[in-house]
């Protein structure tokens, strides 16, 4: 009942509630090219990458997205980061712990464990989720991209992310990052539990 009367209460406020933080023309401009950098990136794996990985990628774009938010989605998570382009045709990496948290006006994800981690807000953005965040290594403190200074394109330790959530159920999700700042072309960050 307490999770029906929240996602009521979402519904109701969700499109009332302005975005938290202004997205920076840098990661708006990776947000615009997000379909033409997926689609090389994924012609590039599906020629180049090995067979097994492969069939992650498909998996892991498999079903269509629903809704975005959903109460059911709060909570932990596996993540598995798929790297498209640049280094290498595809690299599928072991699945990390994840978390998502849900408040009135979208989602806080954190990339808990891993060398590469990721922290920051899923929001709706002109009719579609975006997360925007700040990727970092294990050893540094990130700060809030809110904080991130106006031209600030990353350290190799710590960047700017941009990426397009897709729900597909409440056990399956993914994170579709356009050129993030270092590795790769497109970056694919497959939700799982």
């Amino acid at each position: 009942m307490k999770w029906r009367l929240l996602a009521a209460l979402w519904a109701l406020l969700a499109p009332l509630a302005a975005a938290a933080q202004d997205i920076r023309p840098q990661e708006q401009t990776r947000l615009e090219r997000f379909e033409s950098t997926a689609g090389e990136a994924l012609l590039g794996a599906l020629a180049g990458g090995a067979a097994q990985d492969v069939a992650a990628l498909q998996q892991a774009l498999s079903g269509q997205p629903q809704v975005a938010f959903d109460p059911g989605m709060a909570g932990d998570w596996r993540c598995r980061t798929m790297k498209l382009g640049r280094l290498s045709a595809l690299v599928v990496y072991a699945p990390f712990d994840c978390r998502m948290t849900l408040d009135l006006t979208g989602v806080t994800f954190e990339k808990l464990t891993g060398s590469q981690r990721t922290s920051g807000r899923i929001e709706l953005r002109d009719g579609r989720a975006v997360y925007l965040g700040v990727g970092y290594v294990r050893s540094e403190q990130p700060q809030a991209y809110a904080d991130l200074p106006p031209d600030f394109t990353g350290t190799g330790t710590i960047t700017p992310d941009v990426a397009v959530f897709e729900r597909v159920s409440n056990t399956r999700a993914r994170l579709m990052f356009p050129l993030p700042v270092n590795e790769s072309d497109f970056d694919i960050l497959e939700l799982t539990r």
